[in-house]
C-alpha cells in the first residue's frame, strides 16, 4: 500500500470515530501505538478534526464573548499541537531516510513530506463534510448539485495530492530529492518575542 493510501485510511478512521459522538470535548483514544507512524497519523487527524469543529462553533454569531475567547485559546493551542506533530512526523521521515545517499543533482521540495500529509488530512475532512452536504435531504436540489460538483473536485485533488506525496517519498528514497525540516518558530506564542506578552511579564 502506498504511504498516501495508508495515511488516508487512518484519517478516515479518525474522522469516523470522532463523529460517533461528534463532541469536541470527547476523550481522545489512539487505537495505534503513540510513537508509531500509524499512531502519529491518527493523532494528527484527530487534532485537525476537533479543530474543524472548533472553527464551526466560534463562528456562531450568538456566541458569548467569554466563550469565544476561551475557544480562541483552544484553537491557538490546537494549532501549536498540529505544528509540533507535523514536525514530529517529518522527524520520522528524516530518520527513515537517514542512510540514503543523496545524488549530487538532487533537489529540495517546496514543502516537506509531513506538511504535504497535513494537507491530505485537511482534505480528508473537506471530503467527509462535503459528502455530508451533498447527501442532505433538507437542502435544495441546486445546493445539492453544487455540493456534488465540489465533491468531485475535492476527490480529484485527493488523487493528485496523494500521487504527489508518494512521488516525493519515492524521490527522497532514491536520493533524487532531499529534505530539511525548518522549525516554524512561531513568534506570537513566545513570551520574549511577542511584545504584548513580554510587556506583561
Amino acid at each position: 500500500m502506498d504511504f498516501s493510501a495508508l495515511a488516508y485510511k487512518i484519517f478516515q478512521e479518525s474522522i469516523t470515530k470522532y463523529h460517533v459522538k461528534n463532541d469536541v470535548d470527547q476523550a481522545f483514544i489512539n487505537p495505534y501505538k503513540e510513537d508509531d507512524i500509524d499512531g502519529l497519523l491518527y493523532r494528527k487527524n484527530w487534532i485537525d478534526t476537533v479543530q474543524w469543529h472548533y472553527e464551526d462553533i466560534i463562528r456562531d454569531p450568538d456566541i458569548e464573548p467569554h466563550a469565544a475567547l476561551k475557544l480562541k485559546r483552544k484553537i491557538d493551542a490546537s494549532n501549536q499541537d498540529r505544528t509540533d506533530l507535523v514536525e514530529f512526523i517529518d522527524s520520522y521521515f528524516l530518520q527513515k531516510y537517514r542512510t540514503v545517499e543523496v545524488k549530487n543533482n538532487a533537489t529540495i521540495n517546496t514543502e516537506s513530506p509531513a506538511w504535504a500529509i497535513d494537507r491530505l488530512s485537511i482534505l480528508a475532512l473537506k471530503i467527509y463534510h462535503m459528502k455530508e452536504e451533498a447527501e442532505r435531504t433538507d437542502a435544495s436540489s441546486d445546493y445539492v448539485k453544487k455540493c456534488h460538483q465540489k465533491l468531485e473536485v475535492l476527490l480529484e485533488q485527493r488523487k493528485d495530492l496523494s500521487a504527489a506525496i508518494d512521488q516525493l517519498l519515492s524521490d527522497i528514497e532514491a536520493g533524487d530529492k532531499y529534505m530539511k525540516v525548518y522549525k516554524q518558530m512561531k513568534m506570537y506564542n513566545d513570551e520574549e518575542m511577542n511584545p504584548v506578552l513580554r510587556g506583561i511579564k
